[in-house]
């Protein structure tokens, strides 16, 4: 799906994006804020979906609940790098240095993926939540591909984005939305290194970089978890990502109606 067809009369799912808690400048004010860059909701929209944005805050088991439970789907969007202590692993100097706020975001997301992954929630993992998901799941990153690769490719820097060639693994779940190769715009120094239990690697890179993952579908059959390193959100000519969470959200809107209907 490149276009933006949702279907005449399509139920439209609600999906949570969760957001950034950093500070912000508008106007005259310079204040602590939950953001996110339009791209992000403006591609569910066009999907079909209709956005929810989720600000990083204090979770536990029954606060991840009742936010998933008003949700049909939930993205884990793109962001500051995680910190390396939640896999066990200490600070390279070239990744971000955690504070307050970002161990409050990291801790949220983990907390939220863990219970949509335990009821069924369809999920999708932008950038840093493809490394939220495998971290969540006990995986591990590198924390600066410069030293695996010896080139900076995959981030230029200045907020200049890199296009890449993907290429998926046949029968995927990621093959099966964007095809055997796509080009894909890339702006991460990091990336999955010990993948995650019940993860599959779905998509890489000439370099051999991973660059897609996805839950287990002998596994898990039944469940709609796709994560991609690249953004989606900068190329909204081509809502295949998109496309693909809405409809498994909607799918399991249906299916959640079902289950409460005498």
């Amino acid at each position: 799906m490149n276009g933006s067809d949702p279907g005449v009369g399509a139920a439209r799912p609600l999906i949570g994006l969760t957001t950034y808690l950093q500070p912000a400048q508008t106007g005259v004010w310079d204040v602590r804020a939950g953001l996110l860059p339009a791209g992000y909701f403006e591609g569910v929209g066009r999907a079909g979906g209709i956005s929810v944005l989720l600000p990083p805050q204090p979770v536990d088991e029954g606060i991840a609940g009742r936010v998933l439970d008003g949700l049909d789907g939930l993205i884990i969007t793109g962001g500051r790098d995680v910190d390396p202590a939640t896999y066990g692993s200490t600070r390279h100097p070239a990744t971000d240095e955690p504070g307050a706020d970002s161990r409050v975001r990291d801790a949220f997301e983990i907390g939220l993926l863990q219970e949509a992954l335990r009821r069924g929630t369809p999920v999708l993992g932008i950038c840093r939540g493809a490394q939220v998901l495998n971290v969540a799941l006990g995986g591990t990153l590198h924390q600066h591909l410069p030293d695996v690769l010896g080139h900076t490719r995959h981030q230029q820097g200045n907020a200049v984005f890199t296009t890449s060639s993907i290429t998926a693994v046949s029968g995927t779940r990621v093959q099966s939305l964007v095809g055997q190769t796509t080009q894909a715009q890339c702006y991460h120094h990091q990336a999955i290194d010990r993948l995650g239990e019940g993860l599959i690697v779905s998509a890489s890179d000439a370099d051999g970089v991973v660059e897609a993952v996805e839950i287990d579908p002998v596994r898990h059959p039944h469940s709609w978890v796709v994560a991609v390193q690249w953004h989606p959100e900068e190329r909204l000519d081509d809502l295949r990502l998109f496309a693909g969470l809405v409809g498994a959200a909607r799918r399991y809107a249906t299916e959640k109606i079902q289950k409460v209907s005498p």
